[in-house]
């Protein structure tokens, strides 16, 4: 038993070094193909012609060559604060999408599901079922969401739902693969006298794993929920709605106190989601 702990030690000190080791070699390796490969320059960041642009875009979104800024308009700011309210609404609706089809299907991804440590029970199906969910984590969580919306917004309409759905699937992928290696990660001694009673799938879930698990759940819901109100700008622009579009349209149009209005609520909404996020891990942990 020692032996075999003192094993497990010098895997994980191994296997620690050898990942930082690549780590180091993957950074200096990039910094090399930048500089030598690519011939890419740091010094080419900061030309004249670079400068000017960037001091002539601050300069608008503080709006010193503007009569009106957007920002001292009071219909700009009820047209913003509405948008930002679908925003809300999308990342809501994606967290809750992604989060039903998890707790759907997580259980079937954990790989101590699929060899019968969590049931007592061994079979093929355990093991097709985790295959089946694992290849659908990977598939949902590969595609970006700005190409999941762009074909949702093609097959439907623009709108909050479509990118809803658009973000609500990359995240489920995501959602599903951590809250998966949870469950592997559980005491199964609960677990076991639950499936020796007699217990089925859904009560083993019910009972054994999710008052087990739940605090680490909502801490990853909470945060991919954080991560898809951020995103909701990048589905936005391509129809989803939201600040997003807006965003968009005001930088077609070189509108930059629009921008900064926008920006102010983007700041406003993760600030508030941030609180939130941050009182109910609180609560969830107590």
């Amino acid at each position: 038993m020692i032996r075999l702990k003192k094993s497990r030690t010098r895997f994980n000190i191994d296997f620690v070094k050898m990942s930082m080791l690549f780590a180091i070699f993957i950074i200096l390796f990039s910094w090399i193909y930048i500089y030598r490969v690519d011939d890419a320059s740091l010094s080419g960041l900061f030309t004249q012609k670079n400068i000017f642009h960037a001091k002539k875009f601050l300069i608008g979104l503080i709006g010193i060559e503007e009569d009106k800024p957007a920002f001292l308009d009071i219909n700009t700011w009820k047209n913003s604060l509405k948008l930002t309210y679908e925003t809300i609404q999308m990342s809501v609706m994606a967290a809750g999408f992604a989060t039903i089809g998890m707790l759907l299907t997580v259980l079937f991804a954990a790989r101590n599901y699929a060899d019968g440590t969590l049931t007592l029970k061994k079979g093929l199906l355990g093991w097709s079922l985790f295959f089946i969910m694992r290849a659908l984590y990977i598939f949902t969580r590969a595609i970006p969401e700005l190409i999941w919306a762009m074909v949702i917004i093609f097959i439907l309409k623009p709108g909050i739902l479509p990118g809803a759905i658009a973000l609500a699937l990359h995240n489920f992928g995501i959602l599903g693969k951590l809250c998966a290696e949870v469950i592997e990660d559980i005491d199964h001694r609960a677990i076991r006298n639950l499936s020796s009673s007699g217990a089925g799938t859904i009560q083993i879930l019910l009972y054994g794993i999710l008052p087990t698990v739940t605090p680490k759940f909502i801490t990853f819901i909470l945060y991919r929920w954080e991560v898809i109100i951020r995103t909701t700008i990048v589905v936005g622009f391509i129809g989803a709605g939201g600040l997003g579009q807006q965003f968009k349209l005001s930088m077609s149009w070189f509108q930059y106190t629009d921008i900064t209005v926008i920006l102010i609520c983007y700041l406003l909404v993760v600030f508030v989601a941030d609180i939130l996020s941050e009182g109910l891990r609180k609560i969830s942990q107590e």
